[in-house]
């Protein structure tokens, strides 16, 4: 069994917050993929929620662990930036993507840029 790792109740308080924070929006995200009806409704839920989700956890994470090491953990800020670097470009090409698509089978009726 993993031993819990000894943080003081601060810590552990902020820890706690932020994982749970980052479930609850990460799960929005996901309920919204759900939810919504065409493509592209739905492609805005899944790249939003889980990227504030996973900035969430590595708050979480940065605390814990420079709290547990006394000393500052910057890690995970490498994660963090390529995240929110890489989830938008995604985002814009698989619309994009989609977007050529319909307008190849005529089945949106949308303005050419």
């Amino acid at each position: 069994m993993i031993q819990a790792p000894d943080l003081p109740l601060w810590a552990a308080l902020i820890v706690g917050i932020f994982v749970l924070l980052s479930a609850a929006i990460t799960l929005t995200g996901a309920m919204g993929l759900i939810r919504l009806d065409n493509f592209y409704d739905r492609v805005h839920p899944p790249t939003l929620g889980p990227t504030l989700g996973a900035l969430c956890m590595l708050i979480a994470s940065i605390t814990c662990f420079s709290v547990l090491q006394s000393r500052p953990v910057v890690h995970e800020i490498l994660i963090g930036i390529f995240v929110t670097l890489t989830t938008p470009v995604t985002l814009m090409l698989l619309a994009r993507a989609a977007l050529y698509r319909d307008r190849r089978s005529g089945d949106v009726d949308v303005p050419k840029d």
